[in-house]
């Protein structure tokens, strides 16, 4: 008689994740425990950090057939397009994914029609800031700037605040606060200043 060998037990697989230490877990834990969730796994981290470990041991433990479950969708996206990828690779794998909150579950049709809506808001999401980054440097390359942020302080500025800097009783906090700017951003301007004028001569010669 041959040996049969009963495939492995599909598993609910919770995550759970705040994002500071004074933050519990315990209500997440609890709500994927009443899920069913087998396994949990659960960390403190920011949602915006690539690196969360336990997020990458619980997708590393998964299997096809298995659903990763967490109570809201934030828990697991650090951003809409984030989301969208990461669903879509356990899709890939077999994996199914439910967020309770949003009663979104990819093992059934409403949940997968959510998400293909979400991935179509993800696409839109990233047209728009490539466009705007396209509409910014050309209003840039219009006002003769190549990129970056507009300087603070005029030349002329530059030179006034200079020459208000040699009078001894005039601080260098009274001249930044009457042109609006930090005492950091003055001194990188007058910086600016200094290397522009000692460049000068050296044109002039060429």
């Amino acid at each position: 008689m041959t040996a049969q060998h009963a495939s492995p037990k599909a598993m609910r697989i919770g995550y759970a994740r705040v994002s500071t230490e004074d933050q519990s877990l315990e209500a997440q834990i609890a709500e994927l425990r009443a899920a069913g969730c087998e396994e949990i796994y659960s960390e403190r981290a920011s949602g915006k950090k690539d690196n969360r470990p336990e997020l990458k041991n619980a997708l590393r433990a998964m299997r096809a057939g298995d659903t990763l479950v967490v109570t809201r969708l934030d828990r697991l996206g650090r951003s809409l397009s984030h989301l969208v990828q990461t669903v879509a690779d356990l899709g890939k794998r077999g994996i199914g994914f439910e967020s309770r909150a949003e009663h979104i579950d990819t093992a059934s049709a409403g949940g997968e029609l959510v998400f293909h809506m979400f991935a179509s808001f993800a696409q839109f999401e990233r047209r728009l800031i490539s466009e705007r980054t396209k509409s910014g440097l050309s209003s840039a390359r219009a006002q003769g700037r190549l990129g970056g942020r507009r300087p603070s302080m005029t030349i002329a500025q530059l030179r006034q605040a200079k020459r208000l800097l040699d009078d001894p009783k005039i601080s260098s906090s009274d001249v930044a606060k009457t042109y609006g700017v930090s005492r950091s951003t003055l001194y990188l301007g007058l910086k600016r200043l200094e290397v522009g004028a000692s460049q000068s001569p050296a044109k002039a010669a060429a």
